[in-house]
């Protein structure tokens, strides 16, 4: 039995829930703190795969997971004239069965209404942490303190918890050349549970409908070589920003730009990866994106954060110490987070090719015979990523 009875998990959106339903079936008492005011709903469409999959039929959500699918059936790939140049439908990357797609603010609630003893605490956050050998103690913006046995970083890319315990973002961070943005627009091209991308050289505008939300999801993603500063400015700036490498570019993007003008869900970001030499300092612990954040590249973000906290979860129980266990945890994930992060260059090359050769050979493959399919299915980096993790060897 852990010696860790009192955790606080700072983040309520996919990896604090997940280890809270987990902590609560040890008897462990997880208290869930989020910044937010509120449950966060909405979002954009996100992947479980591979051993991801397990880890959900473990927690009981798998059914859930399945019923809530975005029923996207394919992605085509268009010209500036909205005329298909490429088509590729689902299952072609890895078995349908171990590669499921939802909303962000569906599995949310699957994985709230899976942690119903967690204590959740909205609209505050952790202001101090003093490691005191035997506990941590927090204290927290609302005014309140309390010592915990354990704190869990689960905040995210930017996560404060890491600023607090590890310090500043940048060291740890690994921009991959890349800026995104999605917002919830229109659906003006009537969609129906399908995908559709339009490339320019190194940037790519997509639209994707599906029927558990309303309108479309549109994305925005644009590859650079130099870093700024543009991921911490105004969200007025960032639609400046998007207008100057956009506008004028074709298809849909101008008419995209402009529904990002008014919608309420504007969402941006680099894309970046956290790399660590560590995911722990004493009884502070770093989870999902917030220690191994792969980059929205990999699609592998949601399945870092429910192994993960399934692998903490269980080292927790499984040791007294709460710092060997946190070790355990460490040397069980590494590997998978690390096979995971190296995905991302592939995938930003397939979604955003930096040329116009490179855009073509990209749709040739795609329109290439039933073998290469079946080769890309069974055998390529994501799925064998997905699956780099033994769920049962301790």
């Amino acid at each position: 039995m852990t010696a860790v009875k009192n955790v606080l998990v700072s983040g309520a959106s996919i990896a604090g829930p997940a280890l809270a339903h987990w902590l609560g079936r040890r008897g462990v008492r997880a208290v869930v703190l989020e910044k937010a005011p509120a449950r966060r709903t909405g979002g954009y469409a996100i992947d479980l795969r591979g051993k991801a999959v397990d880890v959900a039929e473990r927690m009981g959500v798998l059914d859930g997971v399945r019923a809530a699918g975005t029923e996207i059936a394919g992605a085509r790939m268009v010209g500036a004239d909205g005329r298909t140049r490429a088509a590729l439908g689902t299952g072609l990357i890895a078995p349908e069965d171990r590669d499921l797609e939802i909303l962000r603010g569906d599995l949310v609630t699957l994985l709230h209404e899976a942690a119903p003893d967690a204590e959740y605490r909205y609209g505050d956050s952790i202001t101090a942490l003093e490691d005191r050998g035997d506990r941590v103690a927090v204290e927290f913006a609302s005014g309140a303190a309390e010592d915990f046995d354990l704190v869990v970083g689960a905040d995210g890319l930017h996560s404060h918890t890491r600023a607090l315990a590890f310090g500043p973002e940048r060291p740890f961070r690994r921009f991959l050349q890349s800026y995104v943005s999605i917002a919830t627009v229109p659906n003006r091209l009537g969609l129906d549970r399908e995908a559709v991308l339009f490339n320019t050289p190194g940037r790519v505008a997509a639209l994707y409908h599906t029927p558990r939300a309303a309108g479309a999801k549109a994305l925005l993603l644009h590859r650079t070589g130099t870093e700024t500063d543009i991921d911490r400015r105004s969200p007025a700036e960032q639609r400046a920003h998007l207008r100057e490498v956009f506008a004028g570019t074709g298809w849909e993007t101008d008419r995209i730009l402009a529904d990002f003008e008014d919608t309420d869900d504007f969402y941006f970001d680099s894309v970046t990866q956290i790399r660590m030499p560590t995911w722990s300092k004493g009884r502070v612990v770093l989870l999902g994106d917030a220690g191994y954040c792969p980059s929205p590249m990999s699609g592998q973000g949601t399945s870092l954060a429910l192994v993960g906290a399934y692998v903490l979860a269980e080292e927790l129980a499984a040791r007294d110490e709460p710092e060997a266990a946190l070790t355990a945890y460490e040397r069980r994930m590494r590997p998978y987070a690390e096979a995971n992060q190296a995905i991302a260059a592939p995938g930003l090359d397939f979604i955003a090719p930096a040329t116009g050769f490179a855009i073509k050979a990209r749709n040739a493959l795609l329109k290439s015979g039933p073998l290469l399919r079946l080769l890309s299915r069974f055998d390529s980096k994501l799925s064998r990523a997905a699956e780099a993790i033994d769920l049962d060897a301790r």
